[in-house]
């Protein structure tokens, strides 16, 4: 549980497109993007930058995400799959997977 960081973000942006943006809240079993490749991909998105004393020259450039994609709720229940489900809250639509006791 916690708060997607644009560090992560912009790290995990070659492996597919986003369905969250930087600051949003995530908990465990949410889905948070597509992946590439077939499968599925488990990541930590609140993953935050490691902080020093030292910098280097241009170290800190400024990450630059794709806009997350917005699904309505009619697009959301057509596009997950038989493990997912769908959350509906006055500010987001997500999708999230189903933990079944044998997946633990």
């Amino acid at each position: 549980m916690g708060t997607t960081t644009a560090y992560t973000l912009d790290k995990l942006q070659d492996h597919g497109l986003f369905f969250v943006d930087s600051g949003e809240d995530v908990y465990k079993g949410i889905v948070i993007g597509e992946n590439s490749k077939p499968g599925d991909l488990v990541v930590n998105p609140n993953e935050g930058k490691k902080l020093t004393n030292m910098r280097a020259s241009g170290s800190d450039a400024a990450t630059n995400i794709a806009s997350k994609r917005l699904m309505m709720l009619e697009e959301c229940m057509e596009y997950f799959q038989q493990d997912e489900c769908i959350e509906v809250t006055p500010k987001f639509i997500r999708r999230w997977k189903v933990i079944l006791d044998e997946d633990k």
